[in-house]
């Protein structure tokens, strides 16, 4: 299991805040805003459009709200999906009421609206923390709870409140800007995008603070308890006694991280630790047969850039060296060439050729391998002699067609 990244209680709140920040651009948060963003522009239909609009709103509630969940149990990523639940739609009604009570008061008093909005600016928090932890509607709407939540929470409530006064603020003046200097079409996706950013910013950060105070609601976040099941402090740990014996004694300190490689997935600091040691050794062959087995191990764990690196250390000492394994030559040497490193790409290409001949995937690298040939004219006979083999041995793959064509324009003159 990959390593997974916790929030640090200890951080001062400047640092949280900067986090809090850079939040909705991380992980599955970012196609998330943009999702809900685009999503957006169905509200332009006639007739449903209304009703979409409040589907689209009620569905980035639940997300966010997945993301409070998330952040108090003390994850730092952003989470992949969201669980369906009815606290979305109740954000969305208590939204709603509140622009309609604000409405009545205006119309009704003709002044007195501000103590709606200063209302929902206290009890909102309360509310969407309610609804994140308990699931329950009449619960979250209960004036009990919220002050209930505001007592466990202290003075740090304040700071929430500020939050979503300056968040209404902000969005309201991106509005008013946006719609003054583009046209409907632009301004729309424009404001949403902001309004998406900070709703998901607000809830990481009420998140963030319920994991500072989880003994005061009777939390145990999930996210340290799993990182003792899989060992993720007890992995730190190691590190630090390793690092204290490799000066003096490289093997013994070698031998220490051998057993955790075993045992697990472990993860990226205990691998490098192990190739230092390695290295320092001058263990080579050792080098090479870790790096097989950490390649596969992240490309399974669609970790293929790193994996990449591996490859180029093991490359730095066999300039032969190939991945042992289909999936993991293949799928590197695609990345090496979408990277434009079309030297190590080639020879990828080559090893994948020469060790699984008969592979369904050999057109597909062996045209690869031509097209990267077909870059340089010195090479230029290599690649034709090489696409003939292709078309030859595999008359019937659908690539065949594109095997043609590129030795169509390869003998061609230029």
């Amino acid at each position: 299991m990959p390593r997974i990244e916790l929030i640090d209680p200890q951080l001062p709140l400047a640092q949280q805040l900067r986090d809090a920040l850079r939040y909705p651009l991380r992980g599955a948060a970012l196609p998330a805003i943009a999702a809900f963003t685009l999503a957006h522009y169905l509200a332009l239909l006639p007739v449903a459009g209304w009703f979409l609009e409040l589907v689209i709103w009620a569905t980035t509630y639940v997300y966010a709200l997945e993301c409070l969940r998330h952040s108090a149990d003390g994850y730092a990523m952003p989470p992949e999906f969201a669980e369906p639940g009815h606290g979305g739609w109740a954000l969305v009604a208590i939204l709603l009421w509140s622009m309609v009570l604000t409405l009545l008061v205006k119309l009704n008093f003709g002044g007195g609206a501000w103590v709606i909005t200063l209302l929902m600016a206290v009890s909102l928090p309360a509310i969407a923390m309610s609804l994140a932890l308990d699931g329950s509607v009449g619960h979250a709407l209960n004036p009990l709870t919220w002050i209930q939540v505001m007592s466990r929470f202290g003075l740090p409530y304040l700071l929430l409140i500020g939050v979503q006064c300056l968040i209404a603020l902000v969005v309201g003046v991106a509005q008013v800007a946006f719609e003054s200097a583009f046209p409907r079409v632009i301004s729309l996706p424009l404001f949403y995008l902001v309004a998406n950013y900070a709703t998901l910013f607000n809830f990481h950060l009420m998140g963030v603070l319920i994991h500072q105070r989880h003994e005061h609601f009777g939390l145990q976040p999930k996210a340290h308890v799993l990182a003792r099941e899989i060992h993720q402090d007890a992995d730190q740990h190691l590190l630090d006694e390793v690092a204290a014996l490799a000066p003096e004694q490289p093997q013994a300190a070698l031998d220490l991280l051998v057993p955790r490689l075993r045992e697990h997935a472990a993860p990226a600091p205990v691998h490098n630790a192990y190739r230092q040691l390695l290295k320092r050794l001058g263990l080579n062959d050792a080098l090479l047969v870790h790096g097989q087995i950490w390649m596969a191990a992240l490309i399974a764990q669609r970790e293929s850039r790193r994996a990449l690196g591996v490859l180029q250390e093991c490359c730095s000492i066999d300039a032969d060296f190939v991945p042992d394994d289909p999936r993991t030559c293949g799928e590197l040497a695609d990345l090496a060439a979408r990277l434009g490193m079309s030297r190590l790409a080639l020879q990828l290409c080559r090893g994948y050729l020469k060790h699984w001949p008969r592979d369904p995937q050999i057109p597909h690298y062996g045209l690869l391998a031509a097209r990267l040939l077909g870059e340089h004219a010195d090479q230029h006979a290599e690649a034709l002699q090489l696409l003939d083999q292709l078309a030859s041995a595999w008359p019937d793959h659908p690539l065949h067609t594109d095997i043609g064509t590129q030795r169509q324009r390869l003998a061609s003159p230029a």
